[in-house]
């Protein structure tokens, strides 16, 4: 088991004492906020850390903020052509990796498609890094880890296997949302079950709630009100509920990818630097934490798997 940390540990604290040196470690969405300060932390600590962006300038720019130099791989999530081409890079190359952490993604967009025709937010978080993780599976080696980056947001809603394209259910940018990161978590559930076999572990991480561009889409009226009602709120032991700093939501991520135990991850839903333990039939409420039954669902992780193998027209 692993030291115990909480909802205001930093990425330092949870490395401090630390080494990675001989890690090779996949980050995606190193352009901005925590995967930047994912990729900063676990650089700093001695693992070489390869990063994958859709805009590569803004990721240089942004990880040259951060006083940092890694490698990067340019990959667009909501296109299959775009993660074919950079995963088939990636399979060329041959390194293996012992992390990867699936960092990347939208929040409550307005109602679009990706390059593929998929709705946009379940097509980028799940489809694509689904598509993504998937085709370099050979590349983690025995004993590796997957960090799939979900959220308190799946408490919105469950996925929704027979009109994933919001086709003819009405849109809702937090319903979408909610379905991609419930998604996020089934695919940790899944993928964990389907490679422990060799000792590689999934896990979902919520990295609690932050003030990042991850809400570009959103109006700053929209923004005020939610701050407002999450500032209302109070934790599951009674605290007031406060946002966290970037270095204290990327430390879940660090957690999971690094830190904890096998027994801590394999299959799980993170958050505050711990698997939960509270499965919850609450509708969403972002300060109370706990996760929703039909996200660890194991039956509703396989129909995912097999609906977004159909989607996507690749088997893994």
């Amino acid at each position: 088991m692993s030291a115990s940390f909480g909802a205001t540990s930093t990425t330092e604290d949870v490395l401090a004492g630390v080494d990675l040196t001989g890690k090779r470690i996949l980050v995606t969405g190193v352009s901005a906020g925590l995967g930047v300060e994912t990729a900063r932390a676990l650089t700093a600590h001695g693992a070489e850390v390869v990063g994958a962006a859709r805009n590569l300038d803004k990721a240089r720019n942004a990880l040259k903020e951060a006083g940092i130099d890694i490698d990067l791989v340019e990959v667009d999530l909501g296109s299959l052509a775009s993660i074919r081409e950079a995963t088939d890079r990636l399979n060329a190359d041959g390194r293996k990796f012992d992390v990867v952490i699936a960092n990347a993604g939208v929040m409550a967009t307005p109602k679009m498609q990706t390059t593929d025709g998929f709705e946009f937010q379940f097509g980028t978080n799940h489809l694509g890094h689904f598509t993504f993780i998937n085709r370099i599976e050979p590349l983690i080696k025995d004993g590796g880890r997957v960090v799939s980056l979900a959220s308190s947001g799946h408490r919105f809603s469950n996925v929704n296997l027979d009109d994933p394209n919001f086709e003819t259910t009405e849109y809702t940018p937090f319903g979408a949302y909610g379905r991609s990161k419930t998604a996020n978590v089934l695919f940790a559930v899944e993928f964990d079950r389907r490679h422990k076999w060799r000792g590689v572990r999934a896990a979902a991480v919520h990295p609690g709630g932050i003030q990042t561009e991850l809400s570009r889409y959103m109006t700053e009226e929209a923004l005020n009100e939610i701050r407002e009602r999450m500032e209302s709120r109070q934790t599951a032991d009674g605290q007031p509920f406060r946002f966290k700093t970037v270095p204290q939501g990327a430390a879940t991520s660090v957690w999971a990818a690094v830190v904890a135990g096998d027994d801590e991850v394999g299959g799980r839903y993170c958050e505050d630097c711990q698997a939960t333990t509270r499965i919850t039939d609450e509708e969403f409420d972002a300060a109370s934490g706990g996760v929703r039954p039909y996200a660890v669902d194991p039956a509703n992780a396989a129909a995912l798997w097999t609906k977004s193998e159909e989607m996507v027209g690749e088997a893994f």
